[in-house]
């Protein structure tokens, strides 16, 4: 596959992530209108967020880093027979431990919820409603997980669309729960929950079809005889922290915040979700079309393509990446009050939200290098090291959000959240550099002026922003135009900047060293 392959499987991956990013906009302004940030917003948000953790840590993060290199060193060197022994015993082992995992978390849901929001103790009424809602949505974790195995074998055959358009029918499945359910269910939010179970087994469901068509539908098998079984459980086990350390941060994050004034769980959800939206669309994509490719060149021996392949993906990061963050920075408070700022949603919640977003938005570039660079690693099987500095960056997020929350608040766990990710991004390059993996002798100062001066005169329309509480009244038309018109007003500026400075639209994708 050639660097101007993989960009047209990022453009792909990232279409789709893109919808599924702007539907799951769609399903945060639905639920700002019916929950706001309510308690039962808070209750509903905790018992989502503790599944879906799990499943990016086990499903997302460690099983995928770990399965797709030894799935296509298998494939590349064994065949396609001892390919489908992999995955049907793969499949016979993760669904003994999904199941085991789901019925101990319905079993357990007092204490989980109680662990990870010790803040909803003082609440008894609060604390019981997080358990109830935990019970419906632990199940997602078992479904999920299943679709995570599904989509990384379907990303080792080149099979790309489905994985990336899968996360729409969450989105779909919860705002039609918002609108049908909630009004029929007492507490409200229990609709939501229900929503997120049902929206698993439609998941789970859409993935057999192509699984089919590529002749790799997994027959589950409890044999474990196949060495790459045990290899894949090895590199697990530590790879569970290597990928996840942001996931881990952001966990965190909802722990102490349930310690603060009602709402911060939620402000930092919706700050949150706006955020993943670059992440999700460009830095996600990335890492998903670049780890079946490195583990393919590493497996070859192919040291030259797997460094011009760690290029481009560090390249689109800053090309891209670096003024999405100024954006949400800038114009983070237009942004939320024009999706958010209806019905159940207040001025002040908004004003918060925007100010959690601006210190999350200080860490989106080294959230997008961490996506990037981790994948490295795990194609050289090399889980240890990813560990290693999580471990360092975690320590610090904790350090951080000790020191930071007093004084800020719920903008003290973002910006800790933020300065653990930096560190984290520039251990795991200093790592690449070392191992000779990735060279880091010459940085593109010239390319990263370019886009610092884009930057800086992108930004100028910022002045022209309004506040939430001056669009308290304006119709959503209205605020819909003017959003829409600053964003495009500082896109156009940001790219007629880069192409006075000599940045071709043409080559915006590809990095300096291969062009």
């Amino acid at each position: 596959m050639t660097t101007e392959k993989i960009v047209r499987s990022g453009v792909t991956v990232g279409g789709w992530t893109l919808g599924s990013r702007v539907l799951g906009l769609g399903r945060d302004i639905v639920l700002a209108n019916t929950v706001g940030a309510s308690a039962g917003a808070d209750a509903f948000f905790v018992a989502f967020k503790i599944p879906n953790f799990l499943r990016r840590l086990f499903g997302e993060g460690a099983f995928a880093q770990a399965f797709v290199p030894v799935f296509t060193q298998t494939r590349e060197k064994e065949g396609d027979q001892s390919v489908k022994r992999l995955i049907n015993q793969v499949a016979g082992r993760l669904g003994l431990i999904l199941i085991a995992i789901s019925i101990l978390g319905v079993l357990l849901a007092p204490w989980i919820a109680k662990l990870f929001a010790p803040g909803f103790s003082d609440d008894p009424n609060k604390l019981a409603l997080t358990a109830d809602l935990l019970r419906w949505t632990f199940p997602y974790l078992g479904f999920i997980c299943f679709v995570a195995f599904a989509g990384g074998i379907l990303n080792s055959v080149g099979r790309f669309a489905i994985p990336a358009a899968t996360p729409m029918l969450l989105n779909l499945s919860l705002i039609g729960s918002a609108l049908f359910l909630v009004p029929l269910m007492s507490p409200s939010v229990l609709g939501l929950a229900i929503g997120v179970a049902i929206a698993g087994m439609i998941q789970l469901v859409l993935q057999i079809p192509p699984l089919m068509a590529v002749g790799l539908l997994p027959k589950p098998s409890l044999q474990a005889d196949h060495p790459g079984v045990s290899k894949i459980l090895r590199l697990m086990v530590p790879a569970l922290f290597g990928v996840s350390v942001s996931q881990i941060n952001l966990l965190l994050d909802t722990i102490l915040a349930s310690l603060l004034v009602s709402g911060s769980v939620s402000w930092l959800y919706y700050s949150d979700r706006l955020m993943e939206l670059p992440l999700g669309v460009i830095a996600i994509a990335v890492s998903t079309v670049i780890l079946p490719k490195l583990s393919r060149e590493f497996a070859q021996g192919d040291g030259a393509a797997s460094r011009q392949t760690q290029s481009w993906a560090i390249w689109v990061v800053l090309v891209l990446g670096l003024p999405c963050a100024a954006v949400l920075a800038v114009f983070g408070e237009l942004i939320l009050a024009t999706l958010f700022q209806y019905g159940a949603m207040s001025v002040q919640d908004i004003e918060a939200s925007a100010l959690s977003l601006m210190a999350y938005a200080i860490g989106l570039p080294a959230f997008m290098l961490i996506k990037v660079l981790a994948p490295h690693f795990f194609a050289h099987q090399d889980t240890k090291t990813p560990v290693k500095i999580g471990v360092v960056a975690m320590t610090s997020n904790i350090a951080f959000n000790l020191i930071l929350v007093w004084p800020l608040d719920h903008v003290g766990l973002a910006l800790a959240t933020s300065l653990s990710a930096w560190l984290n991004a520039l251990l795991l390059l200093r790592g690449l550099h070392r191992r000779g993996w990735y060279e880091v002798h010459q940085p593109p100062w010239r390319q990263g002026v370019q886009i610092t001066l884009a930057i800086v005169v992108m930004i100028q329309v910022g002045w022209w922003a309004p506040s939430s509480v001056s669009l308290e009244n304006v119709s959503l038309i209205e605020r819909v135009s003017w959003t829409a018109v600053l964003l495009f007003a500082s896109g156009f500026l940001y790219l007629i900047t880069l192409r006075l400075l000599g940045i071709r639209y043409t080559s915006m994708l590809m990095p300096p060293s291969v062009r």
